[in-house]
């Protein structure tokens, strides 16, 4: 709240005076329940906390005021907002019609008291009932409607109120690309779409209680440790009471089997809610020593204890959401989320028909820990909204306009989005430097910042971290919304699990290093770690010279020798991760000794330390400056002298190159013979010297049918970061849900 009332005052300030008046807008809030208070709670919060703009009224009705739901009004109270309206509307039954019945209800007395509220504008969340029933009344008195949540995709009947309402209303704030492109599929205006996030993920992303143990033992026992217990919640599925009854008593079981201490949570108030509360009686799960049944969790609360959770099981859209943001497993049992975009915590039971399938399903999920997710939102979602909200203008026409197709992609409802690019963290992790960029989808350098690689693992760990959060605040100014963190080091790397097994010489203390883990709960960002060898090939598959092709090779010529290879557009990695390792292609058994300890490696021959320390040799003997040389006494030999020597026509530095050509043209031909790829990239500042002579070698060495091969320079300026960054872009853009 403190946060919101220092936002932005001065300019909005502008606002106002644009506008030419000092009109309020006045926002009624109805909540019906405490799942749609957990996502209106921070908009309410930053309506309230900017008095000079805007007017709060707060209608609550629905299950709020209901004792067996745990007259959640109450913390609406306890977060200090005045209630203007309680409206009883809920028709006690268990069916079908008892639902039709409470909108009915809640239809008759609703326009009493929206005529005395007048509001300019109604905010309705989701697909709840209570919900058809606000915005309908809203629509046929002429009122504003913002819909939170709309275009999403989920199953049972909420599907076809969440799609009614979003016909209703006249503004959308939707958490989710995909969403913003249902509404304009379904001939949402454009200009009145915003693309938002959860503001939910507000709160979570924020989320920090260091006394989440005294949380977890007031719901849980004193005896319950962290990742050691379950939170389930489930409700009726209208379109099948009697299947989820069914699988709510499977579930029931399974968890009974498993063992394990469990936090159940009463279903919402819909169709078949008291006969599930009848299942949990009748298995006795009030009196279970293993089970706490409660009918509500606060949610500052209810986020530390899934954020905690060894798993959470269901079907409830919590789990496939905001359970996300904390990278805890999750177990969907059903089809009431079919449809929903979910992270890779999340694993699907769709036909959950057994009690031993959801068994199976516990132990595989069970104190996983996943990265964090970040699809519903970046947690500056209420910011976006108050935005949205003062860019109303009330004398524009109330009669909605519906764009019919041909439909357009990338609008968005002002400039900010528009702008807007999808964009990657990209991490380089080389022998010297220490280098982090925001890299958008086209492969444009938005952003670079360099730092010199530290010795020691803490203070490298620590200045990555500092470094991603500089970028990551730094990417909210320039419009990007970073998808991820992609990482490029040295090393043989499980990519699979975000570990550095071994690393090179160049990298000091850079063995069995975990790097995903906690750059991601620092970030709250999915992370992908891979060798810089494999980041290149993919640099050039997505933005190079492999855009399109089957089969290439990528090699690094640079202080070391790597490389990578892409076989049918797939990155080869191996059995055990070391694939690609063409800087340790043997090309002479007596060759100078490597750094991998073996000896005559093309890195041996052909890196930039190889040459370096050929250049010493000459320098020492005096063979080194020729006629147009010069070097300062303090001056350190490299590889760039014997280049310019060679240049000058040194034979002794032409024949260093040439031998080094050489070496590398030979490992060439062995990947030409063993892979047989259509292309070879050369990358690396090396790969200019190198070009011709490895062409040389392969007209020479090669057999006949791969002398064909394209062999080019990379025109890729760094990819490395590029290619750190294409292991977020790739997979954000080929996932499926």
């Amino acid at each position: 709240e403190v946060y919101f009332k220092n936002l932005s005052k001065q300019k909005q300030k502008e606002v106002m005076e644009k506008n030419g008046n000092n009109h309020k807008l006045r926002v009624c809030v109805a909540t019906c329940n405490r799942a749609d208070y957990s996502k209106l709670a921070p908009i309410m919060f930053g309506i309230k906390a900017e008095p000079q703009f805007f007017e709060l009224d707060v209608v609550v009705l629905g299950s709020h005021l209901i004792d067996d739901y745990g007259n959640t009004y109450r913390m609406i109270e306890q977060d200090d907002f005045d209630i203007h309206t309680r409206l009883h509307t809920i028709v006690r039954g268990e069916d079908e019609a008892a639902m039709v019945e409470s909108v009915g209800l809640a239809l008759v007395k609703l326009p009493d008291v929206l005529n005395r509220l007048k509001p300019d504008i109604m905010i309705v969340h989701g697909d709840r009932f209570d919900a058809l029933a606000l915005a309908t009344s809203a629509a046929l008195m002429n009122i504003r409607i913002l819909h939170i949540e709309g275009g999403e995709v989920s199953g049972t009947i909420d599907d076809s109120i969440r799609h009614a309402i979003t016909k209703l209303a006249h503004y959308h704030v939707c958490c989710t690309r995909s969403a913003e492109q249902h509404l304009i599929a379904m001939c949402e205006d454009h200009d009145r779409i915003l693309l938002a996030g959860c503001p939910s993920y507000d709160k979570l992303l924020s989320a920090k209680n260091k006394d989440y143990m005294s949380i977890i033992r007031m719901w849980l026992g004193e005896d319950v440790k962290t990742r050691d217990y379950i939170v389930a919640l489930q409700h009726p599925v209208t379109t099948d009471i009697k299947h989820s009854i069914k699988m709510f008593e499977l579930t029931l079981d399974a968890l009974i089997s498993f063992n394990k201490r469990t936090l159940v949570l009463f279903p919402n108030v819909d169709a078949g809610d008291k006969e599930m509360v009848r299942v949990m009686r009748k298995k006795g799960i009030e009196h279970h020593p293993n089970f706490r049944a409660v009918k509500h969790v606060p949610f500052d609360q209810f986020i530390q204890l899934v954020a905690h959770a060894g798993c959470m099981i269901g079907n409830s859209s919590c789990g496939v959401r905001e359970v996300g943001a904390f990278g805890t497993p999750v177990i969907n049992l059903g089809t009431r989320q079919t449809g929903r975009e979910t992270g890779e915590n999340v694993l699907h039971v769709r036909d959950a028909d057994t009690q031993d399938k959801i068994l199976h399903a516990l132990q595989l999920q069970f104190g996983k820990q996943y990265p964090c997710s970040k699809i519903y939102g970046d947690g500056n979602a209420v910011p976006r909204i108050l935005k949205f909200l003062k860019s109303i203008d009330l004398k524009e026409p109330l009669q909605k306009k519906f764009c019919f197709p041909p439909v357009k992609d990338n609008i968005s409802q002002d400039i900010d989005h528009i702008l807007e690019t999808q964009s990657a963290l990209a991490v380089d992790l080389g022998g010297t430097n220490l280098r982090v960029a925001i890299v958008s989808m086209k492969g444009e350098i938005v952003k670079k910042y360099t730092q010199l690689n530290p010795k020691t693992y803490e203070d490298r760990l620590a200045l990555i971290l500092k470094m991603c959060v500089e970028a990551a605040s730094e990417a909210v100014n320039v419009n990007c919304r970073i998808l991820g963190v992609g990482i490029s080091t040295g090393g043989r790397v499980n990519p699979r699990e975000g570990i550095v097994l071994h690393s090179t010489k160049l990298i000091q203390e850079w063995s069995s290093v975990d790097l995903r883990t906690p750059i991601s709960d620092a970030l709250h960002l999915p992370v992908w770690v891979d060798n810089d060898g494999n980041c290149a090939a993919l640099a050039e598959r997505k933005f190079g010279h492999g855009k399109g092709i089957e089969n290439f090779v990528t090699l690094i010529t640079g202080t070391g020798i790597g490389g990578g290879i892409v076989h049918q557009h797939e990155l080869i990695h191996g059995s055990s991760f070391c694939a690609a390792e063409l800087g340790h292609i043997v090309v002479s058994l007596d060759g100078p000794e490597c750094l991998c300890g073996s000896q005559g490696c093309i890195e041996a021959y052909a890196s930039g330390i190889a040459l370096q320390r050929e250049a010493k040799k000459l320098h020492d003997d005096d063979l080194l400056l020729v006629e147009g040389m010069s070097m300062k006494e303090e001056e350190i030999v490299s590889a760039a002298h014997l280049i310019q020597a060679a240049k000058l026509g040194n034979t002794k530095a032409e024949s260093i190159l040439r031998t080094a050509g050489t070496a590398l043209g030979l490992g060439i031909v062995n990947i030409l013979h063993t892979v047989n790829p259509s292309l070879v990239i050369l990358s690396g500042v090396l790969a200019n010297h190198y070009v011709n002579a490895v062409k040389d070698v392969i007209n020479r060495q090669a057999l006949s049918s791969v002398k064909t091969v394209d062999v080019v320079v990379s025109n890729l300026a760094d990819p490395a970061l590029l290619g750190a960054a294409s292991l977020v872009l790739d997979y954000t853009t080929r996932r499926i849900y």
